[in-house]
């Protein structure tokens, strides 16, 4: 089938994009002047005195500004969807169900689930020695957190990790990336609708080169990190000198693997959303499919058709289904990985009609097939509107597919088995796997998000994300506070070494004789913890 479109698009602007721009860029609302490293210190410290206050206060309390928060996003919902559609090129549409509507979902969930999730527990005991013991796991919050959060959902990613550590009782620095101020002006305003305490959270504008070492060199107490792997790694390297914790998300090369008995159509559909909502610039979004050879010609015929129908355009128009590329980076790094694929031998074999209005950072969603291991497209995340798709004999050799990656962050498993295709998500080694859908899980608040290997490490969003908010403290409780001494305290005798070895044989010894002879030893040298020396 013959390609539809150029491989490399113009990137022109014409009279219309161009006063989008300006738009963008003229706007101040939101904008902010970069903070120098003596500055973030003050506004770390700042935070520092308010979460030391903020801390005290109950979850309930807490929550009550999260709602506020919550609400004031309700209220403001389509305006809140146009700025972010301005600021980042995304359609209307992707900026609402991706962005608006999971920040609305999340500040709800976790004003009520924090309590819950954080809340002391007490731990089963381990052995009768020590059955005057009672130990409790509490968490308690790390204190100041760092956030620095990416360009491609400038609204969602930061505000859900926001919310978490508030709820926790931290204070919050945030950094958005400074390609979408606009979009970092509109977060504040919304956290700022929670009432919160002077200090508690602050965006700061820091230079995308030095944001990360100026964090830590600030003395953020943990610091999340969503971006590349490149800088995950140098980030990991400077916060190893100060022992600074942290938790990374950084990226995907996300693989689907439809089996022979996939609803074939439902498949296609979750292609399509999959690999191509946010101009396929979402690190979960599909970029390799894996299909069953039983089920293989009728997918990509429906595929080709599907792609070829997708129509794209300006963010602010209803009907587009595919926005811009967010950056001319971004536009030439997809423009690489395609014409890479094609020297290799791969085919295009779909695409979307070209845009209306052609000019702008546009590339048209792509379906490339005669894919081999050794292409960019299969080898990296390449984080734009393209799926490479290749057939397979057997759903093994899919899962050995889907693991040939040094990124492992979602996967999905189509089939209308699903016992079965929970048993293949078993063999896939990411971090989150869908079954009969894909790129929605971030969606869901009480679900964890996170990857193996270099798509980073620790959790957020859920249970677990609340719990990488704060640190854990025991407290071990004595319930006889009236025994003078513990049987292994000083001082030491022939009979208390005796005696300790009669617990070992009262608990262990294969005899029942030498258990009765134990528990005599044991019981004399437990008798004398009440007297005093």
């Amino acid at each position: 089938m013959p390609a539809r479109g150029s491989t490399r698009p113009s990137v022109k602007r014409s009279r219309r994009k161009t006063s989008l721009l300006q738009s963008r860029n003229n706007t101040t609302s939101g904008r902010s002047a970069e903070r120098s490293r003596e500055a973030l210190r003050g506004v770390i410290a700042e935070a520092r005195r308010a979460q030391e206050l903020w801390s005290n206060r109950s979850f309930s309390d807490r929550g009550q500004h999260i709602k506020r928060i919550r609400d004031h996003i309700v209220d403001h919902a389509d305006d809140i969807a146009r700025l972010i559609s301005r600021d980042t090129g995304k359609t209307l549409m992707d900026a609402l169900s991706t962005e608006v509507i999971p920040a609305a979902l999340s500040a709800d969930f976790y004003s009520r689930r924090a309590a819950k999730a954080l809340r002391p527990q007490r731990l089963a005991g381990g052995s009768i020695l020590f059955a005057n013991k009672r130990s409790y796991l509490g968490r308690t919050p790390y204190g100041v957190v760092g956030i620095i959060s990416p360009w491609n959902y400038p609204f969602a990613i930061p505000f859900h990790e926001t919310i978490m550590g508030l709820m926790a009782g931290n204070a919050i620095v945030l950094r958005i990336s400074s390609r979408t101020q606009q979009v970092a002006g509109e977060l504040q305003r919304c956290i700022e609708a929670g009432d919160l305490p002077k200090g508690l959270f602050a965006l700061v504008n820091t230079a995308g080169s030095v944001a990360g070492t100026a964090f830590l060199d600030g003395g953020v107490d943990k610091l999340f990190f969503t971006g590349s792997v490149e800088v995950g790694k140098s980030l990991m390297a400077k916060a190893a000198e100060q022992l600074v914790p942290l938790a990374l998300e950084l990226g995907g090369n996300d693989a689907m693997i439809v089996c022979a008995d996939a609803n074939v159509d439902r498949a296609v559909g979750g292609a399509l959303w999959a690999g191509f909502s946010n101009a396929g610039q979402s690190c979960a979004g599909v970029e390799r499919i894996f299909v069953e050879r039983p089920v293989y010609e009728e997918f990509i015929t429906k595929l080709r058709t599907g792609v070829e129908n997708l129509s794209h355009g300006f963010g602010d128009e209803y009907g587009s289904q595919i926005g811009e590329i967010s950056t001319e980076e971004q536009l030439r790094k997809v423009n690489e990985h395609v014409e890479d694929a094609v020297s290799k031998g791969a085919r295009i074999t779909a695409r979307a009609l070209p845009a209306p209005e052609p000019e702008g950072r546009f590339f048209p969603p792509t379906l490339l097939e005669s894919v081999t291991s050794d292409m960019k497209t299969m080898r990296e995340e390449t984080f734009g509107p393209v799926v490479a798709v290749e057939q397979v004999e057997s759903v093994e050799a899919a899962i050995r597919k889907a693991n040939d990656s040094h990124l492992g962050l979602t996967a999905s498993v189509w089939s209308r088995n699903r016992t079965h295709a929970r048993a293949i998500a078993g063999h896939l080694q990411v971090g989150t796997v869908t079954i009969n859908d894909h790129l929605m899980s971030h969606g869901l608040p009480e679900t964890p998000w996170g990857g193996f290997k270099q798509s980073g490490i620790g959790r957020t969003h859920g249970d677990l994300g609340l719990e990488e908010m704060t640190q854990p403290r025991v407290i071990v409780d004595d319930i006889l506070p009236f025994a003078q001494r513990n049987m292994w305290w000083y001082p030491h005798s022939q009979k208390v070494y005796d005696g300790l070895m009669g617990v070992l044989h009262l608990l262990y010894a294969r005899s029942l004789g030498m258990r009765i002879q134990g528990a005599s030893r044991a019981l004399r040298v437990f008798l004398k913890t009440f007297q005093k020396e």
